[in-house]
């Protein structure tokens, strides 16, 4: 199974193309949308989904994971991060993806097995996991543990475990 996996933000929008199952893994590709910040919310948005479009496009994955709405302090930054996750699920269900997400508990439990595990200790996990040579950026490492998560799913037992939801 290819999955695309996103972690969403307006300026740094994490992706990963990852392919396996519950036993073998593999990413095929991973990296972060970047916006710089004099570009308009509006415009940073439509990039994001261009560059989604464009990444399902070249790579013709199977389904879709994202990570879910998460609490943040600032009622702003919520509306920031729910616009770029809006941008994110357009651009899955226009190309007829089935879309699915997880919290990010559930996600850096399934990788790191320390649900509030940090940043590091993520990109870390996905590096040894996968056998990559060099730690990713954070965001992309974000992207590539909900794809890890996701194959995981695969496995039953796991599936309900991470509370593995189509959206």
């Amino acid at each position: 199974m290819r999955i695309l996996a996103i972690d969403p933000a307006i300026r740094n929008t994490g992706f990963a193309i990852v392919e396996g199952d519950a036993q073998k893994q593999e990413a095929l590709d991973y990296g972060v949308i970047r916006i710089p910040a004099k570009i308009p919310q509006s415009q940073a948005l439509a990039a994001v989904s261009r560059g989604i479009a464009n990444l399902i496009e070249k790579w013709e994955p199977d389904e879709m994971a994202v990570e879910s709405i998460i609490y943040v302090q600032s009622h702003k930054t919520a509306i920031s991060m729910g616009a770029a996750r809006a941008a994110a699920l357009i651009a899955g269900a226009d190309a007829g993806l089935s879309i699915y997400e997880y919290s990010p508990t559930k996600v850096k439990n399934a990788v790191v097995g320390k649900g509030r595990a940090d940043k590091s200790q993520v990109a870390y996990m996905v590096r040894v996991l996968l056998g990559l040579r060099e730690t990713p950026a954070f965001d992309a490492a974000d992207a590539i543990a909900i794809g890890l998560a996701h194959l995981a799913t695969t496995d039953p037992l796991r599936a309900s475990v991470l509370d593995k939801k189509k959206i």
